[in-house]
């Protein structure tokens, strides 16, 4: 019975440490995620011919400037994690674990989440 126990935790650990350590580059893609929701589009303009419009308060074009990269570089790093969480937890396991590995998956944000909210604790 202790044994069952033991290699019930043990098949859960690999899906777990896997998806947390597809966590730690999806900092990037997350991270350009978090600047586009919230620098981005609360913005009044999104070209640079709007920045010459009175109406508009909130034109930055800082934010402007680095918008194409940033929206580029979130296009090719998102693209490129979701291909590797789908290698990694739909295409390698097998059928019998594949739920284990799907259900893991949830966990890959958590080390985003981490370094979030420790920058908002200690800023």
């Amino acid at each position: 019975m202790a044994g069952e126990g033991a290699a019930a935790r043990r098949g859960v650990l690999a899906p777990v440490l896997a998806n947390l350590a597809l966590g730690v580059p999806a900092v990037v893609p997350l991270h350009l995620g978090w600047w586009v929701l919230t620098e981005y589009l609360p913005m009044d303009c999104h070209s640079t011919s709007d920045l010459a419009r009175p109406d508009l308060a909130n034109c930055d074009f800082h934010t402007l400037d680095h918008s194409t990269a940033v929206l580029f570089l979130l296009v090719v790093t998102g693209v490129l994690l979701v291909g590797a969480v789908f290698v990694v937890d739909a295409v390698l396991p097998a059928k019998a674990r594949r739920g284990a590995w799907l259900r893991s998956a949830a966990l890959v944000p958590v080390p985003f989440a981490l370094l979030l909210a420790f920058a908002y604790n200690t800023g």
